[in-house]
């Protein structure tokens, strides 16, 4: 049976697996596209239209149609359709089952075990939201791979060196991140990881319909146009075509009606490049703050710059990488290679999934026997078992993990931060040494442990710039006195897993957190599965 790599994209999904030749192969929908837009429509209380007919489908029913949800992955978000509610989990979970639907009709088998890719740029939160997305579609999630090093494990197949440095810069529809990656051998290793899950490609789409809708007003005094969701919907796919458009040519038009009302609208490249001036400036902060955090790990020097993601096709892109950095980049099958490198990451995953915990333990017979055994389950050569067993993919903790302390102004006030403890950045597995910190008050009886993630662009001990993931205490203790030690260590295994374990010296008692966030509960898991089985999908 074959294992399947999910891109599961902001604005496009693609599936793809590898097949009997050993070639990445990505299955076309029910419409025969390669890419199907990430959009949900909620037609009846039962069945749910999924990809471009969904799309389309918004300027009709604006209301009952769900495009961006990736944006809300791992959030407290819901929505009502028919008297039903669905979470961010739940209508991935609907985009997932479609795939799956499709790409088993294409390949007469069932889809089960599939990698489902994330934003480098991902937190502890967004991908869990993730993984329980897939089990609600009712596949079994083998692992995630960032989108950057799923680009990467593509490149490499595609490419005949051994030691190569690259920089992924993977501008999607709705996120953003920069990586670069080793390649060793056998071994992909992550360096070092940037980006901003909230800036792609649908942000350069909104800018150019707020112009549209802004020179429509200007001709049309009084109209009622922006209050209209049927016309802001026109826009916004107006925008993307013309997004798309001038990549190519130097302008697009675009004739606009409403009401009576009309306006004919011209934009060029360059005045759209002006529009959108500062969210590429974004992206090339980010990307600066990439390449200096390589240079602090020896690397000065890229083999290759990789554009991935849709929007990458902006010739603005690749020019300005080209003026600011001295870049020579590469469109890298940009819609369709996150897709192919998380095929094959499946292929590896599922080859270590069969092999027995200890294969390194058995003898000489027994590894043969795993090996064809395994071979067998995925319709492989032992041989092709044993190359893949032997790769190694390290990725990097994405964002800084850390506990809130207090220390107390000058007037005596309270001032609370958070100290970071595991860095971002740090190879996986990571378990950097304890950090030891103190009791804030005399007689504390208990120590609370709050846990807390990064959540702005750099690391920040600002409360405002984190988020807090997790909590506990130890409780019961004898009074201690003020600045009695307490001894905290962080760990994240490769699955991104976080456990806290926090120590006072004294009693020796101790506390041990594996983070749990606090989205869908195992029975909301249940249910919404039990709700997304009962949809009759279609595209």
């Amino acid at each position: 049976m074959a294992t399947y790599g999910i891109d599961l994209g902001t604005t496009y999904s693609c599936i793809a697996y590898f097949d009997d030749t050993g070639r990445p192969v990505v299955t076309k929908n029910a419409v025969g596209q390669e890419t199907t837009p990430s959009v949900v429509y909620f037609e009846t209380p039962d069945h749910v239209v999924v990809g471009q007919e969904a799309k389309g489908s918004a300027k009709l029913f604006p209301d009952l149609v769900v495009s961006l949800i990736k944006r809300q992955m791992g959030q407290k978000f819901e929505l009502d359709f028919h008297g039903a509610s669905h979470t961010p989990e739940s209508v991935s979970a609907l985009i997932l089952k479609e795939m799956a639907r499709a790409a088993a009709e294409h390949t007469h088998e069932e889809v089960r075990d599939v990698v489902i890719t994330v934003p480098a740029y991902f937190g502890v939160a967004e991908r869990e939201a993730t993984r329980k997305a897939g089990e609600i579609a009712g596949l079994n999630v083998l692992n995630l791979i960032p989108e950057p090093v799923a680009a990467a494990l593509h490149y490499e197949t595609l490419s005949a060196e051994q030691f190569t440095t690259i920089l992924v810069y993977d501008l999607g529809g709705g996120t953003f991140d920069t990586t670069v990656i080793r390649l060793e051998g056998n071994d992909v290793r992550v360096v070092c990881t940037d980006g901003d899950h909230r800036l792609g490609g649908a942000d350069w789409d909104e800018r150019i319909a707020d112009h549209l809708l802004e020179r429509f007003m200007a001709e049309n005094a009084g109209s009622a146009a922006d209050r209209s969701e049927d016309f802001l919907q026109e826009l916004a796919g107006a925008a993307e075509e013309m997004k798309k458009g001038l990549s190519a040519a130097m302008s697009r038009r675009y004739n606009m009606r409403f009401d009576g009302g009309t306006a004919r609208v011209e934009l060029t490249r360059e005045h759209f490049e002006s529009l959108t001036e500062d969210l590429l400036a974004r992206t090339f902060e980010i990307t600066k703050r990439t390449v200096d955090k390589a240079a602090e790990h020896g690397i000065d020097h890229f083999d290759d710059v990789l554009l991935v993601g849709g929007s990458v096709r902006m010739p603005a892109v690749a020019e300005g990488l080209r003026q600011r950095f001295g870049f020579d980049p590469k469109l890298h099958d940009p819609d369709l290679a996150v897709a192919k490198g998380a095929a094959k990451f499946a292929l590896i995953e599922a080859v270590k999934v069969r092999l027995p915990g200890d294969a390194e333990k058995l003898s000489e017979e027994e590894t043969r026997e795993a090996y064809e055994q395994a071979a067998d389950q995925l319709g492989l050569e032992p041989e092709k078992v044993r190359m893949l067993a032997g790769r190694r993919v390290t990725t990097v903790v994405p964002r800084a993990f850390g506990v809130k302390v207090v220390d107390f102004a000058d007037d005596g006030s309270e001032v609370f931060t958070v100290s970071h403890v595991l860095k971002a950045n740090t190879a996986l597995p990571a378990a950097p040494g304890a950090e030891r910190f103190a009791t804030a008050y005399e007689n504390q009886t208990e120590i609370k442990i709050e846990i807390w993630e990064q959540a702005g662009s750099v690391e920040s001990p600002e409360l405002s710039d984190n988020a807090k993931i997790g909590e506990g205490v130890i409780p019961e203790l004898p009074r201690l006195r003020k600045n009695s030690p307490i001894d905290i260590s962080f760990a994240m295994d490769e699955l991104g897993t976080l456990t806290v374990h926090a120590v006072e010296l004294q009693t020796k008692k101790d506390l041990r957190i594996e983070v749990r966030i606090q989205g869908l509960s195992d029975a909301q898991v249940r249910q919404a599965k039990e709700a997304v089985a009962r949809y009759a999908v279609s595209e």
